[in-house]
């Protein structure tokens, strides 16, 4: 059963439109609270909440889980008449390309992003997740494209927010330090990227955007809030505040003020909106670690959280020795899974909070439907990172394994083509990506230090990589002039990092030490479908692991003698350095 948002939620138009601002505001809150908690009772209600199934099954999970790509087959399968209903709507060819190009001259959409944290690939309904339940998510997947291979290139939380500020990797624009990015002769650099190149100033400055944000900015760095934001409010780090008379949670609070700069803003404008929820992340230094609203703490009680195939011991053997029981993936591990008790009671609550976050993107939705501009807004779901729940023997973040890497993509686009609404796409989309996608939207070209590419072209029949007459002025648009870089030597040209007519095959992993190497140890990676390089630069240690018959990457291939994996391992040795070089790089390419 998939639960829609309610038609009837929105804020009557009368009562607003004779009241003075702050009264607006005052009963905009009191609307708000009254839809968070009729939408909760909606869903907690539901007749299939609770679901029992065996210990240690989930569908479309990463390698390992004991998933499979079966559950996006069958949800193909059911579009299949509804895409086809969809095509014979289309009278002619000709007609269906005039209507993709008027889309493309019709000027700048609204834009709203939905970036949660901590949240992996399969937290979601849609990606075949038995226990969570994200009805707003599933149904906004039904209406756009859930993209299952969606990665980042760096897993914590403010390098993957500097990459979406800027659209580039770690390695060009530095900020590997929270609060002080990196150090250089003794002295911090802060956030390097000139303020006028984020993709809030750009659209605010450039294409002449109302811009908000409304959550975790994430870099502890102020940026200049002139030239950045129209509207601006930060919050980081916890989930329950005493605010005047109010007992805040984090995700009612990042709702409230998305509401307030949707209320506030200048009308006569489009605008761009960045909803940085901080849930699904942990409060760091308190034991209980998820602390979700009150009226959630029924949700899941019933249930039985699946354990995770590789959440064992020897699982955890078998990570190299260098991790040691004071590694902060283990410690973290020890806070929230080293009892099965503990981790059915972690888990119920981290769903919890995610199901808050679904929830406060349907209020937020119904807002932009009942104003009547939903279908001129480009929708993005995504996330900053991915998470360990237990595999491995570990807990939270940073390395390259696929619970790390993978976090979930879901796009709803007013120009997507018909055929491509409520289907999966599993090519390798990256964070990198994200402000080329968000600044084509606005109709601007990416600036020639962003290292990713507009992701439309691949839900978009005439514009890119569908063969289509327009593909040459997309791509244009797409690469702005940046230049693509020969594939790797190996595989007769399957991998590469992308072409004017295939999108990426492979791609470049990287994360900084931090504080230590036994602490949370540098970790690099070489990314590809069938097979993955690890490189830990501190302790000059290399792996290889086979993804298509070693999903769960247990099984470490490095010292085997087999031919095909000492001339696998060669092979990516080499990619890998060469990535690495030009993600180093000033050069203008797309990674």
């Amino acid at each position: 059963m998939v639960l829609h948002p309610s038609p009837k939620r929105g804020i009557s138009s009368k009562i607003m439109s004779a009241a003075s601002l702050p009264t607006k505001l005052a009963l905009g809150l009191i609307f708000l609270a009254a839809i968070l908690a009729a939408t909760l009772y909606t869903i907690h209600n539901s007749a299939s909440f609770h679901t029992n199934v065996p210990t240690g099954w989930i569908m479309d999970t990463p390698a390992g889980l004991g998933g499979s790509d079966e559950a996006s087959r069958r949800k193909n399968e059911r579009h299949q008449n509804r895409r086809e209903m969809l095509e014979k709507e289309q009278t002619t060819a000709a007609e269906a390309d005039f209507q993709e190009e008027e889309q493309e001259e019709r000027g700048p959409m609204n834009i709203i992003l939905f970036y949660a944290d901590d949240w992996r690939h399969d937290t979601l309904g849609a990606a075949g997740n038995p226990i969570v339940k994200t009805p707003v998510l599933d149904a906004l997947a039904e209406e756009g494209v859930r993209f299952t291979q969606n990665c980042v290139t760096t897993s914590i939380c403010w390098i993957s927010r500097a990459t979406l500020y800027s659209g580039q990797y770690l390695a060009r624009h530095h900020f590997e330090m929270l609060g002080r990015g990196r150090t250089v002769n003794g002295s911090s650099m802060y956030f390097e990227v000139p303020q006028n190149e984020t993709i809030y100033s750009l659209l605010k400055q450039k294409a002449n955007y109302s811009v908000g944000h409304a959550g975790k900015l994430g870099l502890w760095v102020e940026l200049d809030r002139n030239l950045n934001f129209d509207f601006i409010v930060d919050e980081d780090g916890w989930h329950y505040r005493k605010m005047g008379n109010k007992l805040w949670h984090v995700t009612e609070k990042n709702t409230a003020d998305a509401l307030r700069f949707l209320t506030t803003r200048d009308k006569n404008k489009p605008f761009f909106l960045n909803v940085a929820y901080f849930a699904t992340h942990a409060v760091d230094g308190d034991k209980r670690q998820y602390l979700p609203q009150n009226e959630s703490l029924w949700m899941y009680e019933n249930d039985t959280i699946p354990i995770p195939l590789t959440a064992t011991e020897e699982a955890w053997k078998k990570m190299p020795k260098f991790f040691g029981e004071n590694n902060e993936g283990r410690t973290r591990w020890k806070w929230r899974f080293d009892t099965p008790e503990k981790h059915q009671s972690m888990m119920k609550n981290y769903y919890r909070m995610a199901t808050e976050v679904d929830t406060s993107v349907g209020v937020l939705l119904d807002v932009l439907r009942n104003e009547g501009i939903l279908n001129n807004t480009l929708v993005i779901f995504t996330t900053d990172n991915g998470n360990f729940h237990a595999e491995h023997g570990l807990a939270d973040k940073w390395y390259p394994h696929q619970e790390s890497i993978r976090v979930p993509l879901i796009i709803k686009d007013p120009r997507m083509s018909p055929e491509f609404i409520g289907t999966t796409n599993d090519e390798f989309t990256l964070n990198i990506d994200l402000a080329a996608t968000i600044l084509s939207a606005a109709g601007l070209d990416p600036l020639p230090s962003m290292m990713g590419r507009d992701m439309s072209v691949l839900y978009r029949k005439n514009f890119g990589m569908h063969g289509a007459t327009a593909q040459s002025r997309r791509t244009s648009r797409s690469t702005a002039g940046r230049q693509f870089v020969d594939p790797a030597s190996d595989g007769d040209g399957k991998y590469h990092s992308g072409t004017e007519t295939t999108w990426r095959t492979e791609f470049f992993y990287e994360h900084p030490m931090h504080s230590n190497p036994s602490y949370i140890p540098a970790s690099e990676a070489l990314v590809r479908k069938d097979y993955k390089y690890f490189y830990w630069p501190n302790f000059h240690y290399e792996q290889l692991f086979d993804i298509k018959n070693d999903p769960g990457e247990l099984n470490d291939l490095f010292n085997s003698t087999n031919p095909v994996h000492r001339a696998k391992l060669e092979d990516m040795r080499k990619r890998f350095l060469e990535l690495k070089m030009l993600a180093h790089s000033d050069m203008s390419i797309v990674l």
